[in-house]
């Protein structure tokens, strides 16, 4: 860098001297309105919070590599997975979903995993979180969900009541509760955790044959949790425990990896699975749809500047490549418009042109104008199309197959009915077969001591509605849970099964 470029100057590029004394009338007089430079400072340091994001506010990130280890082109006809040792460039985002971004990275709560991965047929976003399933199944019910882990109306404070009157009303929620109030909830660091795409995604492989999938990275570290008051414990010592974790641990060259694995569903097996496969509160048992190895992440690169590489990065589901689609997943339908919308939001139009969310590889369009336009914009070039003047081609080989859809009719559907309803038999599952014995009373003293929180005149109407679904679940969950809120039982057995109790 030149003597020249090392000047003290303003956005604009003039030079100055003074940086740190305002230009007043005498040593102890009045300010001049004329000192540019004053305002020039205070005016940007007015503006350099952007809206947080509305959900996953507090969170971490690192650049790293992807590499292919395994063929799955009989899958996919994406360029990436085109042969084995291919790589590109990747961003990993973790973070917090309900917290502000000065809470601590410890609080129970799931965790974001979200991975931009920059390949040369455009930008693939995988956004989900360190959980195969989620709280609710319809995009309706997401802001109300969201707005029970935020703060109340009125207190302004986090409300446990809040929480367990809208798990307690929707039952498709357990599933995903058991594993928040299970030490899941609670992951040591980002580096010690694994994370699902969640939803259900489609491949196309190159004779547009289309297969139902799932991904999951899993931690090559190992999982590692704290319990409830280890959580705590590190909560009063560092509140940003995750962040300084990955970081340092990047710093000493001890990358962290991850494998990507998919499971695989054809239509066929999707038609005749017994629950909906694309239902975001349910799993695909590994005994029937196996893990398949794809590849390695690793991420060895701490970003240099936190606000333009991470606080500015912007994931959506929406960003997919040819070879990867979508799926029915209702919620994922729901996201393919709120995520690209929320960043129009908080980082304006042209959000994809800030480099950390730019295609290396960027083709052209036909976007032009709004807010921070900040390319030539088109120069000259048509903004419309078809056109007669331009040389854009439209491949055609990248069109997608049709859906085969099930249904013409149109309607409000009760994601709860007959057929959709059963909403225990796999948390039943969790509790019972994925959780040792110290896991499952470190679940049962973790609902007790939350649901303890639970206040107001419709108190008892809540713990006891969701004590039934603990119940239906599974008889033991059920019990220890009414055990540690001291409830009697007898209310939610059959007479024969209360008596021996």
């Amino acid at each position: 860098m030149s003597e020249q470029n090392q000047k003290l100057t303003t956005a604009s590029g003039r030079p100055y001297a003074e940086n740190e004394n305002t230009q007043s009338v005498g040593p102890r007089g009045p300010l001049l309105l004329q000192d540019y430079i004053l305002h020039e400072k205070m005016a940007h340091f007015n503006r350099e919070r952007i809206p947080e994001r509305v959900v996953h506010a507090k969170g971490s990130g690192a650049f790293g590599t992807f590499t292919v280890t395994h063929d799955i082109s009989q899958y996919t006809k994406a360029k990436l997975f085109s042969k084995i040792g291919n790589q590109c460039r990747m961003l990993a985002r973790f973070s917090t979903v309900g917290g502000e971004k000065g809470s601590a990275d410890t609080e129970r709560d799931p965790r974001g995993f979200a991975v931009k991965f920059y390949t040369e047929d455009g930008n693939w976003d995988l956004v989900g979180n360190n959980t195969p399933v989620f709280f609710v199944k319809d995009p309706k019910k997401f802001g109300d969900f969201i707005h029970t882990q935020k703060r109340d109306p009125r207190t302004n404070c986090k409300s446990p009541t809040m929480m367990w009157d809208f798990w307690s009303l929707n039952p498709e929620s357990l599933h995903q509760v058991l594993i928040l109030m299970s030490d899941r909830g609670t992951p040591f660091s980002y580096r010690h955790m694994n994370g699902y795409s969640s939803h259900t995604f489609s491949m196309i492989n190159a004779a547009n044959e289309r297969v139902w999938v799932k991904f999951h990275f899993k931690t090559a570290q190992g999982i590692k949790n704290f319990t409830n008051d280890e959580a705590a414990t590190m909560k009063s010592q560092d509140l940003d425990h995750a962040q300084r974790d990955l970081v340092q641990a990047i710093d000493r060259g001890e990358f962290p990896r991850w494998n990507l694995k998919i499971q695989v569903m054809t239509e066929v097996q999707a038609k005749a699975f017994p629950f909906n496969p694309f239902d975001l509160s349910k799993i695909w048992p590994h005994a029937d749809y196996p893990l398949i190895d794809v590849g390695t992440m690793e991420l060895n690169e701490v970003p240099a500047n936190y606000f333009a590489q991470v606080e500015q990065a912007a994931f959506a589901p929406a960003h997919i490549v040819d070879g990867i689609g979508y799926s029915p997943d209702k919620m994922l339908q729901g996201r393919l418009l709120s995520y690209p919308d929320a960043h129009r939001y908080r980082l304006g139009v042209n959000y994809e042109q800030i480099p950390v969310n730019r295609c290396p590889y960027m083709g052209r369009n036909y976007q032009r104008d709004g807010h921070m336009r900040v390319d030539d914009n088109g120069g000259s070039s048509p903004n419309y199309f078809p056109n007669s003047v331009d040389d854009i081609v439209v491949d055609q080989s990248y069109k997608e197959p049709a859906w085969s859809l099930e249904s013409t009719l149109a309607d409000w559907y009760d994601r709860n009915a007959p057929g959709e309803n059963d909403h225990y038999t796999q948390p039943g599952w969790f509790y019972r077969k994925a959780l040792n014995e110290q896991d499952r009373k470190n679940l049962i003293n973790n609902i007790a001591g939350a649901m303890k929180g639970i206040e107001g005149p419709k108190k008892d109407m809540i713990i006891n509605r969701q004590l039934c679904h603990f119940f239906r679940a599974d008889i033991q969950l059920g019990l220890g849970v009414a055990a540690g809120l001291g409830v009697d039982v007898s209310d939610f057995m059959p007479a024969s099964q209360s008596q021996s109790v």
